[in-house]
């Protein structure tokens, strides 16, 4: 397939998806920002000797102890820098809580999003940016080509009749791929009943290819939900007309 040819304009969106759109870029902010306060404040309470656990349920849980003990020992200006920093992640929690919220609102009333939630791997993150990124589905021909314009197809060279495949393409929108991939690799941790074909893709490549396949699938999978209007069904296979 020539990828060039997926730097393609997909139908307008309506006034509501830009808003989703937004709702998203706006919530990605708040997380990278977050993120960049719990790095500092995680640094700031190591330097004194408090070290915290991996993760945020880690540090949520060590925060209130910690700073109770460099109470102690630290004058108040500085124990109320760090209370600050600590105030200003739980401001942000609210914040992103807030926008997911309101996304959670447009799931029950879009019937897409209702239908596509469904599919294993697609949470309201995916289902709700990938509703409002597709716009109209029919502008592609195919699923594969959802795939491809999202980036999830192998990069392709090649001469004199002999194709390379190579990694992804990482075209289009990086945001959607990675909630896919995500999502991908929760169905691939979590799932009790992965499925033959899961099972079979395990057997024959290395994790990470596993990953993106599943993420391939999964976005082939919205795009016919979606194109050809009808709920998600497991197991089911698609018959090309004759």
């Amino acid at each position: 397939m020539d990828l060039v040819k997926l730097n393609k304009a997909v139908a307008i969106k309506t006034e509501m998806q830009q808003a989703v759109l937004m709702m998203h870029r706006q919530r990605e902010q708040l997380v990278k920002f977050r993120t960049m306060q719990i790095n500092g404040l995680r640094g700031m309470l190591a330097e004194l000797g408090e070290v915290m656990g991996k993760g945020r349920l880690a540090l949520t849980k060590s925060i209130p102890d910690a700073l109770a003990r460099v109470e102690e020992r630290l004058s108040k200006v500085l124990i109320d820098t760090l209370r600050e920093q600590w105030a200003r992640i739980e401001e942000l929690d609210g914040e992103i809580e807030t926008i997911e919220r309101r996304l959670g609102a447009w799931k029950k009333e879009d019937k897409a999003v209702k239908a596509i939630i469904e599919i294993p791997g697609v949470g309201l993150l995916t289902a709700t940016a990938a509703a409002a990124m597709i716009g109209d589905p029919k502008a592609f021909r195919s699923g594969r080509e959802f795939a491809a314009w999202v980036g999830l197809v192998p990069k392709q060279t090649g001469s004199g009749g002999k194709v390379t495949l190579h990694g992804i393409s990482k075209r289009g929108d990086t945001y959607l791929r990675t909630l896919l991939i995500h999502g991908a690799r929760s169905v691939l941790t979590h799932a009790k009943e992965p499925g033959p074909w899961l099972e079979q893709m395990r057997k024959r490549r290395p994790p990470n290819v596993v990953v993106i396949a599943l993420a391939n699938k999964m976005a082939r999978t919205i795009w016919a939900v979606l194109a050809h209007d009808r709920p998600y069904e497991k197991g089911h296979v698609s018959v090309k007309p004759v």
